[in-house]
């Protein structure tokens, strides 16, 4: 809640000079970039789970800044557009400027993430980049035959099965899903052209997916320099107060109730909640994590 100056004035000592001080927001975006919910509370990045957060950040009267603090392997290419764009909205709107801090990873998605930043920040030993598209399944078709599985699939169109798991690939198809990702590569290096403009190093080839240290990529121009939040906001802004602006916990965990509503999930349920955990576990151990 923001303290009107003429009340701020009277407030004796300490408490009158930190509601003068200007604000310096930190939001945490950690997490697999996906618009399926967390398996872990607060471990998936999306528009709806960030947008009160990013409003809140952004809605103190003495703001001098804000500060993403990225962890991200990446993900949605759509959620992260989506993420990334409310960033800017609300940046002009408040007309103030957004400094992004990669922590262990900023790629892929985390690195469309960290692009919202109108500065980049990132530590030596950082994983950034990953400039690219990837896809990925399972081919189960032997699978079913093998345990004598009979699957009966009915379609009007001819490409509404396209990349069916349980029906053989086809040509065809991995020829179209190349074209998908070819366009969203294209978006992808647009955006990143877009907002690091002439600070990318000349005829570096940055759109490989490859993924490099904090250090590298500032020789590259991916990132604006090498540094923690506290170090280069302290420096940026040596009288701001830093305040870390977090998501409201779900009603029944403020509650205390959140271990129990879990034991009601079915064991379909529970079966759904190991797999997207399985995934998310091995979006982080591409990069090592």
């Amino acid at each position: 809640m923001r303290i009107p100056d003429r009340l701020a004035s009277r407030l004796p000592g300490r408490l009158g000079e930190r509601a003068e001080r200007p604000v310096v927001s930190l939001v945490r975006l950690h997490g697999v970039i996906s618009s399926t919910a967390a398996p872990v509370p607060r471990s998936v990045i999306n528009a709806a789970a960030v947008d009160k957060v990013l409003e809140r950040a952004f809605a103190p009267g003495r703001l001098a800044a804000v500060a993403l603090l990225i962890n991200s392997p990446g993900g949605s290419p759509t959620q992260s557009a989506l993420v990334a764009d409310r960033i800017r909205s609300l940046a002009a709107e408040h007309d103030v400027p957004v400094l992004a801090f990669c922590e262990d990873v900023a790629a892929s998605g985390g690195y469309w993430l960290a692009c919202a930043g109108d500065e980049i920040y990132a530590h030596p030993t950082s994983l950034v980049g990953s400039i690219g598209v990837i896809s990925q399944g399972f081919g189960l078709d032997g699978l079913i035959e093998r345990v004598g599985v009979q699957r009966r699939l009915y379609t009007a169109g001819a490409s509404k099965s396209r990349l069916d798991p349980f029906l053989p690939e086809k040509d065809e198809d991995v020829v179209w899903l190349r074209g998908l990702q070819d366009q969203l590569h294209e978006m992808f290096q647009q955006w990143v052209t877009e907002r690091r403009g002439d600070r990318l190093k000349p005829d570096a080839d940055l759109f490989t997916g490859e993924v490099w240290t904090g250090s590298r990529a500032v020789q590259l121009g991916l990132v604006d320099g090498l540094g923690t939040p506290r170090g280069v906001l302290g420096g940026r802004f040596p009288d701001a107060e830093l305040v870390t602006v977090e998501g409201r916990k779900p009603l029944l965990a403020r509650l205390g109730l959140g271990s129990s509503a879990a034991r009601t999930l079915s064991p379909v349920d529970g079966l759904l909640g190991l797999a997207q955990a399985a995934e998310v576990r091995a979006s982080w151990a591409r990069y090592g994590l």
